[in-house]
């Protein structure tokens, strides 16, 4: 297997060449730290490179490889990247901002411990937007996070060094979070597929939540065993969590050889009050429907009334922004006038509540469906720096008709997934996203697989990264 080959290769068969032996972590670890240096500087996938210490752990661990009497976690040598919002002992962590480029902390995330403990090997921080703010990856001070499958256009945000680091092969997997899309997003224009979990499926220890459980770690990864085998490893209570769920009866990765069943199944190209999905987002959902129909599903076109979300999710969401505690004067634009709008504590209760009663209504919905079909965004990518010359209100504006179909899930709680299912005119992936009941991932990634087996949406890499 050549070296590009290799670094193409899933996390899962990557894991199983090690424990085999016909596959050391050092080689492995080298392949990737390689393309990162060449391939890096034109991407922006990276914020930061901890290539020594990478180097360390990959010896360390093709050291452990002669004991053949030791057990192996799960994916004990293959490489991940982190997202810059999370705290790796030793490595900065900026947050997207250039201010805090000497943010060492002392401490791991819990999320970080648990893929420590997978065996996997870090190679570095993927970029994100400031403060994981925005749908795209192009914050003050650094260059910006580029589509691999097109240098012209956003690989998105706020996990959009993630996405971009896996879909050119800087990685295999990678981890990322979602307060508002921001996993699926990314994973949708890089043809990944993007997993956000439950409320209470993945601990955000060692500190809490900031904005009412609207965000949540998550996987990356370039099909949906990677993707379910990564949840796996993140998934699990903390003690001190305030959100949690119990251990599910079987693993997500078990799920990926498990058929759905025959599912009841909605779908809907638009989003009431925010408009209808463009051509090619549209007719990502219908084709992926006409597949549903023929694998057995009972399907409908209706959708949960999300008009009265729009508001007080913003006012919830935005408020993440004064709980980081950065000085206005270095934030960029758009973070200092969302930062203005910020009312009183109030105020911010009074959209908690209003927020919990529209998701009640959405939840309900699902009494009498599995899982419900909506694009992922509503166009497709935008170019890199299209909306710079903008005002902050009108960037403001056409983020939220972009993203207008995930921040719902990130409201309510429930799972959705982001699936490839091709691409558009200008060479870039299409995907559609499935929404599940509350706890439910193991019904979307059993329908996940159903339908990547069926006709499956991305079997090239980009020409970029040959």
């Amino acid at each position: 297997m050549n070296q590009e080959d290799l670094a193409f290769t899933p996390a899962l068969e990557q894991a199983q060449l090690i424990h085999d032996r016909q596959l050391s972590p050092l080689e492995l670890v080298e392949v990737y730290l390689e393309r990162i240096q060449r391939l890096n500087p034109l991407l922006g996938s990276y914020f930061t490179v901890i290539a020594d210490l990478a180097m360390a752990d990959a010896k360390a661990k093709t050291k452990m490889l002669a004991d053949h009497s030791q057990e192996l976690p799960p994916f004990f040598g293959v490489p991940i990247s982190i997202k810059d919002l999370n705290s790796v002992a030793g490595v900065p962590c900026t947050l997207g901002n250039p201010t805090l480029i000497n943010n060492i902390l002392d401490y791991d995330d819990g999320v970080v411990t648990r893929i420590k403990q997978a065996g996997f090997i870090i190679l570095g921080k993927t970029a994100t937007s400031e403060l994981g703010s925005f749908p795209y990856t192009e914050p003050a001070g650094f260059p910006p996070a580029r589509n691999p499958w097109n240098l012209e256009y956003t690989p998105g945000g706020s996990s959009g060094g993630a996405a971009a680091s896996v879909a050119a092969g800087l990685c295999p997997i990678a981890q990322g979070s979602d307060g508002g899309g921001s996993i699926r997003g990314p994973a949708a224009c890089c043809g990944l597929v993007g997993i956000k979990p439950s409320r209470g499926r993945v601990s955000q220890a060692p500190a809490g939540d900031r904005i009412s459980g609207l965000a949540v770690n998550g996987p990356l990864g370039r099909n949906v065993a990677d993707a379910a085998a990564l949840l796996d490893v993140m998934s699990g209570y903390i003690t001190g969590d305030p959100y949690w769920l119990p251990d599910p009866e079987t693993s997500f990765l078990s799920n990926t050889k498990e058929q759905p069943g025959n599912l009841r199944i909605a779908y809907s190209t638009s989003i009431p009050p925010l408009g209808d999905a463009d051509a090619t987002c549209q007719q990502a959902v219908l084709d992926t429907v006409k597949l549903l129909t023929e694998l057995g599903h009972t399907v409908e076109e209706k959708c949960p009334d999300f008009s009265g979300l729009v508001q007080p999710f913003q006012t919830v969401w935005q408020s993440g922004i004064g709980a980081a505690g950065l000085p206005v004067e270095v934030l960029q634009p758009l973070n200092r006038w969302l930062l203005s709008r910020i009312g009183s504590a109030g105020e911010y209760l009074q959209a908690v509540l209003q927020m919990q009663i529209v998701c009640r209504q959405i939840v309900a919905f699902f009494d009498n469906i599995d899982v419900l079909v909506l694009p992922v965004y509503l166009h497709s990518p935008i170019k890199v720096g299209e909306w710079a010359h903008l005002s902050p209100e009108d960037t403001f504006q056409n983020i939220i008709h972009w993203v207008a179909p995930c921040p719902a899930a990130n409201a309510t709680g429930q799972p959705a997934i982001a699936l490839p299912v091709g691409f558009d005119s200008n060479g870039l992936p299409t995907s559609v996203q499935l929404m599940g009941k509350p706890a439910a991932e193991a019904t979307l990634i059993r329908l996940a697989a159903q339908l990547s087996a069926a006709k499956p949406g991305i079997d090239q890499r980009p020409e970029f990264v040959h």
